[in-house]
């Protein structure tokens, strides 16, 4: 038992990973994310600010996770694909959000959101691309795993 109050766990963190293209990307998409959530805090309107903040919360697990290595203790899902259908899901659920806001807008505040939104769904887009480029199928997962740091 005294063994176990010893026992120090240590969580490595991948510093590589946000210096690379993925982790540049990741980012990008929080800072858009926070830029229209605060184009549309200033206009008032909730259901935009609703939906940028789930997606940067969504957004910024998914940074801690690879960050932290997380995916490879939490083994159970498949993480680069729940990133991909996240970033699919997202781009398209954005592109009809941001469209929205820019053809009804009635404060600036909408307008602007509704654009930086739109550069958000392109993000999601490349990101959503280059996640299921780097996805393969027919290859052993820790073949898979180390395309994923790239």
């Amino acid at each position: 038992m005294a063994e176990d109050q010893n026992r120090i766990t240590t969580i490595e963190l991948n510093t590589a990973f946000i210096k690379s293209k993925r982790g540049i990307l990741k980012v990008a998409e929080m800072v858009t994310l926070f830029v229209a959530f605060v184009c549309f805090a200033a206009a008032s309107t909730p259901k935009y600010i609703t939906a940028t903040v789930l997606e940067f919360v969504i957004t910024a697990l998914l940074l801690l996770l690879y960050v932290f290595k997380l995916n490879k203790r939490l083994t159970f899902f498949f993480w680069p694909l729940v990133d991909v259908f996240n970033s699919a899901f997202a781009a398209v659920f954005f592109i009809v959000l941001s469209l929205l806001a820019m053809t009804t807008y009635t404060v600036t505040g909408t307008l602007v959101g509704g654009i930086v939104a739109f550069m958000s769904a392109g993000l999601l887009c490349v990101d959503c691309f280059m996640l299921f480029k780097n996805i393969t199928f027919n290859k052993p997962r820790s073949e898979a795993q180390g395309q994923d740091n790239q």
